[in-house]
């Protein structure tokens, strides 16, 4: 009985491993990957556009239970908790659509360092480039 209640503890263990794995081990979005998902005018750079695009379709897939806001829980990590405060000006515990994509819009901000309103690869490969990519993937 021991026997086979390890074997099925191990298999419960194993499964779950299994199941978990890819979010686990998943290897972060180098920057030349998000600007061939997000770049939808081929031009090697990611603009404001395409940012809010790729982020309005985030948030329309996160926003699960039709109140249109995110809560922490549907957020997943993606703004911490002085993130959340911040991005959140009416103070309910929640973003709504223009508060996430002005969060979005802050993030992509400060990764635009030269400020000529574009990221490229390495740009979106900077810390602030990860912060935003970050809030859409």
């Amino acid at each position: 009985m021991t026997l086979r209640l390890s074997n099925s503890f191990a298999a419960l263990v194993l499964a779950t491993a299994t199941l978990a794995a890819p979010v686990a081990f998943a290897k972060p979005m180098s920057g030349a990957q998000a600007v061939k998902m997000i770049d939808t005018d081929n031009d090697g750079t990611v603009d404001m556009k395409e940012i809010e695009a790729t982020a309005s379709a985030t948030f329309d897939r996160l926003e699960k239970d039709s109140d249109g806001t995110l809560d922490k829980k549907e957020l997943k990590g993606r703004l911490s908790a002085a993130g959340l405060k911040q991005a959140d000006p009416d103070m309910d515990g929640t973003v709504d659509k223009k508060e996430y994509l002005a969060a979005v819009a802050d993030r992509f901000k400060a990764a635009d360092p030269d400020g000529d309103g574009t990221l490229d690869a390495k740009e979106l490969k900077s810390p602030a480039g990860k912060a935003l990519l970050t809030l859409i993937k």
